[in-house]
């Protein structure tokens, strides 16, 4: 296999670059590694190969597990948090290169994209139209075109007050306080705070929580924390009960979503890229 080219991300001057699509590779060491908040000319795929990621926009926060990506199209302010140790890698896509959505959101990734883009990562980044890389970049984007999207977001409200929630909920991810709870931390009447987050996130504040537990949880299991220790954290007096959260909302339980994840990364090799 080819030598994985390394880039310092913030320094690698990716937008400047007319080819069609470019890619770089970033490792975390032991600690999780956040970026600053930025953006790109270029639609930006940012794709966890191994370990998560978590990107924060301005109305939300993406979940990347291991074998997804987020796409981020150009001109959209976003921080990247990778988990310790994670493997990631960056597609840049120049505009009107492929028929990306206009939006963000989480793609499920075929075997043969995550091949392609870390070959691609490979090589030089400078390749002329008539290339091999080229041609490669061309079924690389046509693929990607085809890319499932996955529902792996946590909508932020704009609210002063729904945001004061969110980061108490960031801060601890266990607290269980009640609508009625919360409204008389930020003065509100129960029956108003649960319109204003209806109304800003379009969940009830049952599913937001919910959804916001998804977030920590497949962050935890990407990082290596047993079911048991995730279940803990986010306050589940039982792991069954977690067990079965996670189930309905993602389809099957934790336990059997990581080794699916171990059996993506098997069926590309089960390779520590060096």
């Amino acid at each position: 296999m080819a030598e994985i080219h390394r880039f310092d991300v913030d320094h690698f001057e990716h937008d400047d670059l007319p080819q069609p699509a470019v890619a770089l590779m970033l490792e975390t060491q032991r600690n999780d590694s956040e970026s600053a908040v930025h953006q790109h000319r270029k639609g930006q795929l940012v794709v966890a190969y191994r370990g998560g990621i978590v990107c924060t926009v301005e109305d939300g926060v993406w979940m990347v597990p291991s074998g997804f990506g987020v796409w981020i199209p150009g001109g959209v302010a976003h921080s990247n948090r990778v988990t310790a140790n994670g493997q990631v890698f960056f597609l840049f896509v120049e505009p009107g290169a492929a028929s990306m959505p206009e939006h963000c959101c989480t793609l499920a990734l075929s075997s043969l994209i995550l091949e392609l883009i870390i070959h691609l990562s490979g090589q030089v980044q400078t390749y002329p139209d008539n290339s091999s890389t080229a041609r490669l970049v061309g079924v690389l984007l046509e693929q990607l075109e085809q890319a499932p999207s996955e529902q792996l977001y946590l909508p932020l409200p704009a609210s002063p007050r729904l945001r004061t929630i969110a980061r108490s909920l960031a801060q601890d991810p266990s607290n269980r306080a009640t609508v009625a709870e919360w409204a008389r931390h930020v003065a509100m009447s129960e029956r108003s705070l649960a319109r204003l987050i209806k109304g800003e996130t379009g969940l009830s504040f049952g599913q937001w929580r919910k959804q916001w537990q998804i977030i920590v949880a497949l962050q935890s299991l990407a990082e290596g924390e047993s079911v048991q220790q995730t279940a803990e954290a986010l306050g589940y007096e039982s792991v069954s009960s977690f067990i079965t959260m996670f189930r309905k909302t993602l389809g099957e339980p934790p336990a059997r979503y990581v080794r699916g994840t171990a059996v993506r990364q098997y069926a590309r090799g089960s390779r520590t890229l060096e």
